[in-house]
């Protein structure tokens, strides 16, 4: 297990081994910095105020023990199932605080703090993100950690996610349930600083999600969540926006944006790199906002068009290939918009065939 190594014939423990076998008093002595804080704020005032300087498993043991006794359910019907919906899910926090002890850096004075409050969980831990690791790559890194011999022990026996993608793990905890991302920012070269916000959630989004998986018969993508998570903030995002999101290429996440396009839960428009994508009609439905897909759909419309009209009014006239590359939508997509044009008395067509092209009505 790597708990001890022999050294000149003689048997020593190392790091790990200390903190998962050593006693609190030795454990003082030989590694002055573990110390783990467990906070409970209301508003100014301090509910729980727990630190821990006990070998890593007892540890857990009794913050985990801490935590579930915030943890509250309310259920929720879906179809025929009522699905329990926790205001901090379980799995999620075991993940994060399992990385907090296992990648802190034991060299630097200072508690891993778990804290709940009115905004939600956070989670902190002495020492930056490991050397390759940044908030940017997070989802798509390869596992790697400060205390390789500390993540084994707690992969072997069942403490975190044998995979190394805990992380995503985290994520699918708040995204599935219509919650913000994880949020990093407050991370800097001396902390990892990790903030999962409390929150009612969507129940409408985690219906949709659930519906989904039944009809697949799969747990929905983390790619998929992330998308849907973020047209359903922002409106609507070009690929080279959701890539930023999903932390994958622009062709890893055209691929999951076809998926989507093609169960009908987003909806694409434009073409090359000027396609963007929504969410689709019977998504914006089911969220309980008709008037949403109108909005983001419409109003496209309605600025094509009056981007076409100026565009005549300052050049005199326009072709098909011309109105295509302005809105930056596909010929058969030009073709259309024009001819509700011409169809609504705004625009004449001149010449003919290829030659076609269309000027302000007079």
């Amino acid at each position: 297990m790597g708990f001890v190594v022999t050294h000149e014939g003689i048997k020593r423990p190392t790091l790990a081994g200390l903190l998962f076998l050593g006693t609190e008093q030795l454990i003082r002595e030989q590694i002055p910095a573990h110390e783990v804080a467990f906070q409970v704020l209301e508003d100014t005032d301090v509910r729980v105020n727990e630190f821990f300087r006990k070998p890593l498993l007892q540890t857990f043991e009794e913050v985990e023990r801490l935590f579930a006794a915030r943890v509250t359910e309310r259920e929720f019907q879906v179809g025929l199932f009522r699905v329990p919906i926790p205001n901090f899910e379980k799995r999620a926090f075991r993940e994060a605080f399992v990385n907090a002890l296992v990648h802190r850096d034991y060299s630097r004075l200072g508690a891993v703090h778990v804290r709940i409050d009115d905004s939600g969980l956070t989670i902190s831990n002495p020492g930056g993100f490991v050397e390759g690791v940044n908030i940017n790559n997070l989802l798509v890194t390869e596992p790697r950690s400060r205390n390789p011999r500390l993540a084994d022990i707690t992969k072997r026996i069942g403490l975190c996610e044998r995979t190394g993608r805990g992380i995503d793990r985290i994520y699918q905890g708040l995204l599935r349930y219509g919650r913000p991302s994880p949020d990093y920012d407050r991370s800097t070269s001396d902390s990892v600083v990790l903030q999962m916000y409390d929150g009612e959630g969507d129940l409408d989004f985690l219906e949709l999600v659930l519906k989904e998986e039944e009809r697949t018969g799969k747990v929905m993508p983390l790619d998929s969540l992330i998308i849907l998570s973020e047209l359903k903030k922002e409106r609507r995002l070009k690929t080279v926006d959701l890539a930023r999101f999903t932390q994958k290429s622009e062709y890893e996440t055209r691929v999951s944006l076809g998926k989507l396009v093609d169960a009908g839960l987003i909806e694409s428009h434009g073409d090359g790199r000027g396609r963007s994508y929504t969410l689709s009609a019977h998504v914006y439905s089911k969220i309980g906002e008709k008037a949403g897909y109108i909005r983001q759909t419409g109003f496209a419309a309605i600025q094509q068009q009056q981007m076409i009209l100026s565009y005549i009014a300052q050049h005199n006239f326009i072709k098909r290939c011309e109105a295509a590359e302005l809105c930056k939508i596909s010929p058969d997509q030009a073709k259309r918009l024009l001819k509700k044009l011409l169809d609504e008395g705004k625009i004449i067509a001149k010449g003919r065939k290829k030659g076609t092209y269309y000027i302000l009505s007079t």
